[in-house]
């Protein structure tokens, strides 16, 4: 009965989600406000019922309600209440149901927002959200039911349907299958969701730049109410990214944090879009420059959004992230072709409103670097969308899927992220409006001398002799020194004009200008975190070996040792393989570890569990491959070496807290000055 209740909820929000569209639409045409405030609320209710829906299902997996399948699919008695609840995105359905609720919530907090000034997007920014919530909720409605009850016919076949079938009787197993193994990992427990932030928040700038377009604001307005919801997505999305490549480096024991799968790379690439559109917008407020060029972004960062939860969803491509095969795939596709169009047509329809305020005058200014900047973002996101496609491309004509390997993307985006990563250095030191070679020299010798210095030091005392390891090396050391030079030179301005100490000045300085400086901690953080690829994309070195017990196996500086190995159950229905390694570093003990396989009963699925010992300098990884009943013919292990990849997760953190400063709040500046042409349409 409450399965029922909870579906019936769900569909009440399909029908007021459709409701809020119409209304607004309705209301905007006939300048009835009446009714764009009844899809307002129409928009604020679905979060409630939403939520109930949802409660209800979380209800369900905890209490172990097995007669309802999605229950059955991803739960057990013996999983622990935390992994109940985060099981609701465990599975398709549910998964679909937690994206609704994350939608829901963003668009009803968009919607109490103050709409005085901009009254004109309210009805489109409601529009939007609805069309984007009606279509998740009625994927779940009409094909992915997480309410479905298990029927069991006469002669013993258990089958799945929404409707009792004819001579079936209702069925509830003993217990669930458990939740995939791989999904029980904190980071994966975290992950999805993350996600899902980010892709709900950048739904949101859609929105109003749709509402911008339709209703002829052309000035900078838009991206200043979104500025906060884009820093937000973005933040999100990359959190999400770097706790999906925790997980990959934990729990899928094969010593990497990236290996281009598709579906990795499915939520990478609105990440790359949108990461280009939140440096090209600030042209726009600035200068009111690129706005044809943020509108395609935002579009495409949106239509990146959709179709990276398409490709994850639908069954259409073979990952270890992906869910099974789907019939969502048809309808995602459709909706990703109508919006697209319509995005594009209104785009058309606005392009000779929307053009520049001001021209590009200079191939070294700021704006033309940060043009740059975006044509490297997009020139990646190409390499990655090619990649995906090719091999369903390729099955579709030839009926054969090729392979797109990670050597593929690395020599087509190595040079490109070291571009990047330069350009992130150089722009800075540039002038709005005009630079000049001898200008950005006089900026960036002492930083430039200082990277030469240092990159000598690594070269001779490193004994680095990769010439791609030497030619990232330097990129980084150039930009980290000019990335301080920058907070040492303004912070030393503020401290001789306010005769204050360079901590206090400094401290100011990020108060006063929380954007701009939190950016700077964004690259820093990049930086950081290249430096943790450089070292395991070019240094890692791998060896296996089986051993004897007291035998010993070599890498580089480290020497392990197989003591035991322990073979037991546990009491949440797992049987664990446990082995204990010796771990000397040139001749000195620095430790045990102990690296496992964990098989569990309920899905008869095993996972890897590696032994790491992690430093500043580097971490030793060994695998458990494989071992033998009888202890005297040993265990195979598979043991990797990975230099500097702890300064991936520094950096990791370091971009959540220059993130976080970035989107502080901060007064409201009055837009700027807009030319006669954009301002005419603002009054429209």
């Amino acid at each position: 009965m409450i399965a029922d209740f909870g579906y019936g909820i769900f569909l009440l929000s399909f029908i007021l989600s459709i409701y809020a569209v119409f209304a607004a639409i309705y209301g905007y045409q006939t300048n009835k406000y009446t009714w764009v405030e009844s899809s307002r609320l129409a928009m604020q209710l679905t979060f409630p019922l939403i939520t109930i829906t949802s409660g209800i299902l979380v209800y369900l997996l905890v209490t172990d309600q097995y007669h309802v399948s999605f229950i059955y699919e991803v739960t057990s008695r013996s999983m622990p209440l935390y992994l109940k609840i985060t099981s609701l995105w465990g599975g398709q359905s549910g998964s679909l149901v937690f994206w609704s609720w994350l939608m829901s919530s963003f668009a009803t907090a968009v919607t109490f927002r103050k709409w005085d000034r901009d009254r004109e997007f309210l009805p489109w920014v409601v529009v939007v959200s609805s069309v984007t919530l009606a279509f998740f909720v009625g994927l779940v409605i009409f094909f992915e039911n997480p309410f479905e009850k298990f029927w069991q016919t006469f002669n013993g076949d258990v089958v799945t349907a929404m409707f009792q079938p004819a001579g079936s009787v209702p069925f509830s197993p003993p217990d669930g299958k458990g939740l995939n193994p791989l999904l029980r990992h904190p980071g994966m427990i975290i992950h999805p969701p993350m996600l899902y932030l980010g892709f709900v928040s950048f739904v949101i700038p859609f929105a109003f730049a749709i509402a911008a377009l339709i209703t002829g604001r052309t000035d900078d307005r838009w991206t200043r109410i979104t500025r906060r919801w884009t820093i937000v997505a973005w933040l999100f999305l990359s959190i999400g990214l770097i706790l999906g490549g925790r997980w990959a480096y934990d729990v899928l024991g094969w010593g990497g944090y990236w290996g281009w799968d598709p579906v990795e790379i499915a939520a990478f690439m609105p990440w790359l879009v949108g990461t280009a559109f939140l440096h090209s917008v600030m042209i726009q407020e600035k200068r009111g420059m690129f706005k044809e060029w943020n509108m395609i972004l935002i579009i495409l960062t949106y239509a990146m959004v959709i179709f990276g939860t398409f490709l994850t969803r639908s069954g259409v491509l073979s990952s270890v992230h992906a869910f099974a095969q789907s019939a969502i795939g048809p309808s995602f596709f459709i909706f990703i072709g109508v919006t697209l169009v319509v995005s594009t047509a209104l785009l058309i329809y606005r392009w000779k409103d929307l053009r520049s305020e001001a021209e590009l005058t200079s191939m070294l200014s700021r704006e033309a670097l940060f043009l740059l900047n975006n044509l490297l973002f997009i020139s990646i996101y190409i390499v990655c969308f090619w990649g995906v496609l090719f091999p369903l491309i390729s099955e579709l004509f030839t009926g054969q899927k090729v392979t797109v390997g990670p050597p593929f993307y690395e020599r087509a985006t190595g040079p490109l992220f070291a571009a990047l990563v330069v350009l992130m250095g150089i722009a800075p030191l540039s002038a709005w409006g005009h630079s000049t070679i001898k200008t950005l020299g006089k900026a960036a010798w002492k930083p430039a001398t200082a990277a030469v210095i240092g990159l000598l030091a690594i070269i001779f005392v490193g004994k680095v002799t990769n010439i791609y390891a030497i030619i990232g090396f330097f990129a980084v050391l150039f930009t980290s020194f000019i990335t301080l030079y920058e907070f040492w030179r303004a912070a030393y301005a503020r401290s001789r004009a306010q005769k204050e100490n360079l901590v206090l000045s400094l401290w100011r300085l990020f108060g006063k200008n929380r954007r701009r400086y939190g950016g700077y901690l964004i690259h820093l953080s990049i930086i950081l975190m290249a430096v943790g690829i450089i070292g395991l994309e070019m240094f890692q070195t791998e060896t296996q070996g089986t051993l004897a017990q007291g035998e010993s196996l070599t890498l580089g500086e480290y020497k392990i040792t197989y003591n035991d190995l322990a073979i037991f159950d546990s009491n949440d229905n797992r049987n664990l393989a446990r082995a204990t390694i010796s771990v000397e570093k040139n001749g000195q003990f620095v430790g045990e570890l102990h690296p496992r396989r964990d098989y569990f009963y309920e899905s008869q699925q095993p996972m890897t569990i590696p032994g790491v010992r992690s430093t500043i300098q580097d971490d030793l990884y060994i695998i458990l491959v494989d071992w033998q009943p009888i202890t005297t013919e040993g265990a195979t292990f598979k043991v990797y070496h990975n230099p500097l990849v702890n300064w991936l997760w520094w950096g990791s953190i370091m971009m959540i807290l220059g993130s976080m400063v970035a989107a502080w709040p901060e007064k409201d500046p009055e837009p700027r000055k807009v030319s006669s042409n954009a301002a005419l349409a603002a009054a429209d």
